[in-house]
């Protein structure tokens, strides 16, 4: 059962550090999720610093009420609206629309975009049409729909700050650099569970050893792409809109032990990295710290007790996915939504047992190669392209499951 302990924030001792005049209000989408619960634990640290005004959650209404009580929200979102909404004493929404009024409440300077999956787009494109600072962990709103949101915020002077660790490593070693100074991005990858298991076992893999992360907590869908390392095709579309790099000087390195978050590679030979434990509090903290680097609830990195750092070519043969992720952002239109709908229901029908694990990658392959995209790519586009994927491949899933 997932567990509904919270952390106060006047239990905690105060992070010393620069306040700001008055607390920044903090806007959390999927509070209830890893990363949502993370980014509370970053704010208990800095209970001068931030004020939650809004919180929305999925079917863990213990957690999110146990949530609201201590950070004393304006406003909550639940999922159904069958929920017990009398666990609140404040402003309740639901749905989509729930998503939307948190991201776009008056009081929210931030919006943590840490919900799941794709019902999280939406609700960013009006945070940003609101002027709202964005810090995004959700993928989808970059991979699916980049090439309308990153014009938008640049029209509207948004800024979209990363939360996943390797995307603000190569945000954090940028610095004031311009794209014409970068050679290569290096995302940097532990490899998963199965960098080192032979090919012609990965077919009798159970759902149990593909969870079984080295390195990372995280939840199932993300555990899972990060075994077949569609997390870093993913990635590599996120890091094409987010930085303006084109996606034949973005590349993979494998790193089982994920201290260094990624690379930014100079044209002058210079390569400059961040390095640090495997936290996701840090790349979090500073998305909300931003500009500033202050004292966090992470454990400071030791080198000479890590003592061995070690770096492998990534193997395309082991690990398609990221190969298949730049075919899809150079036809780009509506396929990076149908690979990362097709995605989703392929990695369902893993865990529930329903297929073997590399029919993941064949499933999501076969859907791509069955999509047409419309003639105008539009927010619309994405909503069909959406249900189009996730059709195809369960009817795709359905026929393996009948063979």
């Amino acid at each position: 059962m997932p567990s509904t302990a919270v952390t106060d924030p006047s239990s905690r001792c105060h992070v010393d550090g620069p306040r700001p005049s008055q607390p920044i209000g903090i806007a959390v989408l999927g509070a209830t999720g890893s990363v949502g619960r993370q980014t509370l634990d970053v704010i208990a640290a800095h209970p001068d610093r931030f004020r939650v005004v809004a919180l929305t959650g999925g079917r863990n209404l213990d957690l999110l009420a146990a949530q609201a009580r201590v950070y004393r929200p304006d406003l909550v979102s639940v999922a159904e609206p069958a929920a017990a909404t009398d666990q609140f004493s404040c402003q309740v929404e639901v749905g989509e629309a729930g998503l939307i009024a948190a991201a776009t409440h008056p009081d929210a300077d931030i919006v943590v975009v840490a919900t799941s999956g794709h019902a999280a787009i939406a609700a960013t494109f009006h945070a940003v049409a609101a002027s709202k600072t964005i810090a995004l962990a959700n993928k989808e709103a970059i991979v699916c729909a980049g090439e309308l949101l990153i014009p938008l915020a640049k029209s509207q002077g948004v800024e979209i700050r990363p939360i996943d660790s390797e995307h603000s490593a190569i945000w954090q070693s940028l610095g004031r650099a311009s794209v014409r100074e970068v050679r290569r991005l290096i995302l940097t990858a532990s490899g998963g569970p199965f960098r080192d298991t032979p090919l012609d076992q990965l077919a009798d893999v159970t759902v149990a050893q593909a969870l079984a992360h080295p390195t990372w907590a995280m939840g199932g869908k993300i555990t899972i792409d990060s075994a077949t390392l569609m997390n870093k095709g993913l990635e590599i579309l996120e890091a094409r809109w987010l930085f303006g790099v084109p996606l034949d000087q973005i590349e993979i390195l494998i790193h089982p032990e994920s201290i260094v978050h990624s690379l930014v590679d100079f044209v002058d030979g210079s390569q400059i990295a961040q390095l640090s434990l495997p936290d996701m509090r840090l790349p979090i903290q500073y998305a909300l710290t931003y500009p500033e680097h202050v004292a966090s609830p992470c454990t400071a990195l030791s080198l000479a007790d890590i003592g061995t750092l070690r770096f492998f070519p990534h193997d395309d043969a082991r690990f398609p996915a990221p190969t298949l992720a730049r075919q899809v952002g150079n036809a780009g239109s509506t396929y990076p939504t149908v690979l990362s709908a097709a995605d989703d229901e392929a990695v369902a029908a893993f865990l529930a047992g329903a297929i073997r694990f590399p029919a993941i990658i064949a499933i999501v392959s076969a859907v791509l190669d069955a999509h047409q995209a419309p003639p105008r790519f539009s927010r619309e586009a994405i909503v069909d392209a959406d249900r189009w994927a996730r059709d195809a491949a369960r009817a795709a899933i359905a026929r393996r499951g009948s063979s």
